[in-house]
């Protein structure tokens, strides 16, 4: 038989290995995001490979997608816990019909980072020459849509907007003719630019309604932020301390150059040119006030969305 010494001796080490099973376990998130390889939208994965994630004991199964629509669904249908990059238009409309969305932080604010191309020799030089052309944006409720949503409004244009995924595949069907207006974003087209195998003829920023203001955003579902808030509140805190990690450190360039198989050079033009730190803040929703009129001239929700129903639909963990 065993001694009391040594049952009791044995209990605490069986107790000191489960206490250190807990403390070593990582919660894990499954995330989906728009558009692989954008300097907004690698945040998560590029904390991941930093191993910040993990220090604040979480584990991220990541997914990509071909753009917001895609990403929102994985979110409402409950495939994901977070969905990272929407459409702020995607997300109000989806609200409002009592889709049970919830807003977890900025994801980017500004439009200067995607642009409208042709291939060089195309007639078009600018949105206006585009009546009976194909004008593209990646998925239905993306923030592409959106502009380009915009974009008819504002310019009257006779267009014909079309969906072709994200910007790998969209430079395929430009160049091949399949399509007369592309988008893409950086680091994507960057080398066709250089090389003038393709011109710009429209920034994000060109759409008045979503100039200066927040056009994605990070999601989850309101039963996920229920029952998983200090999760939710984690994930926040490491993404926060990813976005200074990779303003401030040589090494995140350095990591995100080595993920896409890209120069380093390259990654910094992406980051310096088109993203400013302040872009990529998470912290606060920047022009709602605009945002909830443009979302009724755009024809994204019937009537605008009142302070109480922001109050609801935008839940960001303080820092």
């Amino acid at each position: 038989m065993i001694g009391k010494n040594a049952f009791r001796a044995a209990l605490a080490s069986a107790a000191l290995l489960a206490f250190a099973g807990t403390a070593m376990a990582q919660d894990k998130l499954k995330l989906a995001v728009g558009q692989r390889g954008n300097w907004d939208t690698s945040v998560s994965e590029l904390g991941q490979r930093a191993g910040i994630f993990k220090k604040h004991g979480l584990e991220l199964e990541i997914v990509y997608t071909q753009g917001a629509g895609e990403t929102q669904q994985a979110v409402i249908s409950g495939s994901v816990d977070i969905g990272v990059a929407v459409g702020v238009m995607g997300v109000f409309s989806a609200y409002s019909k009592g889709a049970p969305v919830r807003v977890i932080g900025a994801e980017t604010t500004g439009a200067g980072d995607l642009y409208w191309y042709v291939k060089a020799d195309s007639p078009i030089k600018t949105l206006k020459d585009t009546e009976g052309k194909t004008l593209s944006y990646s998925t239905n409720g993306s923030s592409t849509h959106g502009i380009v949503t915009a974009f008819m409004k504002q310019y009257d244009l006779k267009a014909k907007p079309t969906s072709t995924g994200g910007p790998p595949g969209t430079l395929t069907q430009v160049m091949s003719g399949q399509i007369d207006v592309g988008w893409s974003a950086p680091p994507f087209g960057l080398d066709q630019l250089d090389q003038k195998q393709i011109r710009i003829i429209a920034s994000g920023n060109d759409a008045a309604a979503f100039k200066g203001q927040t056009v994605r955003l990070l999601i989850t579902t309101a039963d996920v932020l229920k029952s998983r808030k200090p999760v939710i509140d984690r994930y926040m805190k490491a993404y926060r301390e990813t976005i200074d990690w990779l303003y401030s450190n040589p090494e995140a360039l350095k990591v995100y150059s080595q993920w896409l198989n890209i120069s380093e050079a390259k990654a910094k033009r992406t980051r310096d040119d088109f993203f400013p730190k302040p872009s990529i803040d998470p912290d606060k929703v920047i022009g709602l006030d605009t945002i909830v009129k443009e979302a009724v001239e755009l024809k994204f929700t019937a009537a605008q969305l009142t302070k109480d129903q922001l109050s609801e639909l935008i839940q960001i963990p303080p820092r």
